[in-house]
């Protein structure tokens, strides 16, 4: 469905704390592609196998609803830069993101850019980590803070910068330090003040105590309207 050029973007954000159950992942690889289920039996580690299976039956299973496909069937490709991009007409913006345990995927209509990123909350940032992402402003105000709320604020501004880079497509090929972030009112902007910046839209969205997610959306229609649920399962066989 087209939107109009003037009618604020909506956002659908799925969190999903997935199943470790070695079970469940054979049953969500039924949705997958044959290139996932190959990629997939690459992975060394479990750990790594099950967060890759989870991540695409999620991203396939709200994609299904936009598109009226059943998840299987969603054609998904990679661009030049190892984007995913979903194939056919009026196809929604969509990232994907996952990290220890949890799932996070974005879709989006009437946005040009869309990414989002998460982090384990006590992910331990060294000091040589945040120099390289961090600009100066930003490690200045980093230092002012308490030691506890250091840490967090180093892996918030982490997660926001990975979400913005991603919606941009580039991933670290740009440096991240460009990606200046300051707070106002609680909301993490840009700082430069161009017009294309005041479209840009941050937000760090709540996911509960065990990590950081952060959403970044590039929209030309103003504020969007961004609506987050826990993913339940509903697949699974009946008893």
């Amino acid at each position: 469905m087209q939107q109009s050029e003037n009618q604020p973007a909506g956002i659908e954000i799925a969190l999903w704390h997935y199943s470790k159950n070695e079970r469940d992942w054979n049953r969500w690889m039924q949705s997958l592609s044959a290139d996932e289920r190959e990629r997939a039996a690459t992975y060394r580690f479990e750990r790594d196998r099950a967060s890759f299976v989870a991540g695409r039956y999620l991203l396939r299973r709200l994609l299904s609803v936009h598109s009226g496909v059943s998840p299987s069937k969603v054609l998904l490709s990679p661009d030049k830069h190892g984007k995913l991009k979903m194939e056919g007409r009026d196809i929604p913006q969509f990232s994907l993101a996952n990290a220890d345990g949890l799932v996070a995927v974005a879709v989006a209509s009437g946005c040009d850019h869309l990414g989002i990123d998460c982090e384990r909350a006590d992910a331990e940032i060294e000091e040589a980590a945040v120099a390289s992402y961090c600009s100066a402003d930003e490690r200045r105000r980093l230092a002012e803070l308490p030691a506890r709320e250091r840490a967090r604020a180093a892996v918030a501004l982490w997660t926001l910068k990975e979400s913005h880079l991603k919606a941009l497509g580039v991933g670290l090929r740009e440096d991240p330090r460009n990606v200046v972030f300051s707070w106002k009112d609680g909301i993490p902007v840009m700082i430069d003040g161009s017009d294309r910046d005041r479209r840009w839209h941050h937000r760090l969205i709540q996911s509960g105590s065990q990590h950081v997610v952060a959403l970044a959306a590039c929209c030309q229609s103003g504020l969007p309207g961004i609506s987050t649920r826990m993913f339940q399962d509903d697949s699974m066989p009946s008893e």
